[in-house]
């Protein structure tokens, strides 16, 4: 993200605050890291985008766009609408965009943030995820490495190989140097709506949108969506309308939530109590829903875990409580995609995933996450 950092220009040709034009309402930011197999993805989700905007879906909000089309080139613009036409306003051209850095990724947010000044920002990241884990994790278990051609395509956070891949602290670090705060961070990657994850991202955001499983390579239908990310967004017709494309997509899967991150830490504390209490004598089971294909599974639905963790039905409720506040809207198919297994049925769906159980050897280190410090 080696990106020119500018001063924010408000005046044109003085200082005189009361000739500064008025900060935009909502600048939404979209996000495409380098991943050679999805930039044709990205084009179709930036046009799917563009679509909406021509419907006059801004009403004086603002689009912006930084796009890795290679490995070595990122493109900066602006989605805007031209009299009921969509047009893309290229303002910056970077070369060697080492996006994993926390420093260029930063610049990146600053070029955005200067181009669209705003009173309200949001941030959309496209491409592979991995959930919590590290870049450098066993790759044999990343399902885009063993993925046969004529099966359908998934995405997730980053790049196919660790070079291109982006940390999640890195992320928050970067997100914060800038003195930002997002109303959301929408993930349209696979299995990112993962408490770990969340609450990693509490600090630097209201709102986390992702889907606990993989995503089919088209993405979020932005098309149907954007209406609901600028400007007055609502979390509920986007859930809605996310749910009703999957549901007559050709490939029927689809699973997303919403996760308010700032109701994160009551609920660290409430599991915190019962793993104190409960934890240690609790064996991984079979029985609890996964919401990947992996074998043994990374990822288990979260209320489904503690269903199975917690005998104590008081505190169990109050589990159940929290969680209910912590993720206030969530939908999803009758079953999800995984590429290693194909058609999964849901079974209990709470909308974000823990790798809390996992005997797999890739959550490892997941007791280096800060959720799992907070509740241990």
């Amino acid at each position: 993200m080696v990106i020119l950092m500018g001063a924010v220009l408000l005046g044109a040709c003085h200082d005189d605050p009361e000739h500064e034009p008025p900060l935009t309402r909502h600048t939404v930011m979209l996000f495409m890291p380098w991943s050679n197999n999805m930039v044709d993805f990205f084009e179709a989700n930036i046009e799917d985008f563009e679509k909406s905007i021509a419907e006059g879906i801004l009403q004086g909000d603002r689009v912006v766009v930084c796009l890795a089309t290679d490995a070595k080139t990122a493109i900066f613009m602006e989605l805007k609408n031209d009299n009921g036409k969509a047009v893309r306003d290229t303002f910056q051209v970077v070369a060697h965009p080492n996006y994993t850095l926390r420093e260029n990724l930063s610049d990146m947010l600053v070029e955005l943030r200067n181009h669209a000044p705003a009173q309200r920002y949001s941030l959309i990241i496209g491409g592979h995820g991995m959930a919590w884990l590290p870049a450098d994790t066993g790759q044999s278990h990343l399902p885009v490495y063993r993925m046969p051609y004529d099966k359908p395509i998934t995405r997730w956070f980053g790049g196919l190989v660790p070079a291109f891949q982006i940390e999640i602290h890195t992320l928050a670090e970067a997100i914060a140097s800038t003195g930002l705060h997002m109303d959301y961070i929408l993930f349209d990657d696979c299995y990112m709506s993962s408490v770990e994850v969340a609450y990693e991202l509490r600090q630097v955001t209201d709102y986390i949108i992702a889907c606990p499983s993989e995503i089919m390579a088209y993405g979020f239908p932005y098309y149907q969506c954007a209406r609901y990310l600028v400007g007055n967004v609502n979390y509920q017709k986007l859930c809605e309308a996310f749910l009703d494309f999957y549901s007559d997509y050709y490939l029927p899967y689809g699973t997303v939530a919403v996760t308010d991150c700032r109701q994160l830490q009551a609920l660290a504390d409430v599991v915190r109590t019962i793993n104190i209490n409960y934890r240690d004598a609790v064996s991984p089971s079979k029985s609890i829903q996964s919401m990947d294909g992996f074998d043994p599974p990374l990822f288990y639905d979260m209320g489904d875990t503690f269903d199975h963790i917690c005998p104590d039905s008081v505190l169990l409720a109050r589990f159940h409580e929290q969680l209910s506040l912590v993720v206030p809207y969530k939908a999803c198919t009758n079953s999800y995609y995984s590429t290693y297994m194909g058609r999964m049925d849901i079974r209990s769906f709470s909308g974000i995933t823990t790798s809390e159980t996992s005997t797999n050897p890739d959550a490892a280190t997941l007791s280096q996450t800060k959720w799992y410090m907070a509740t241990h």
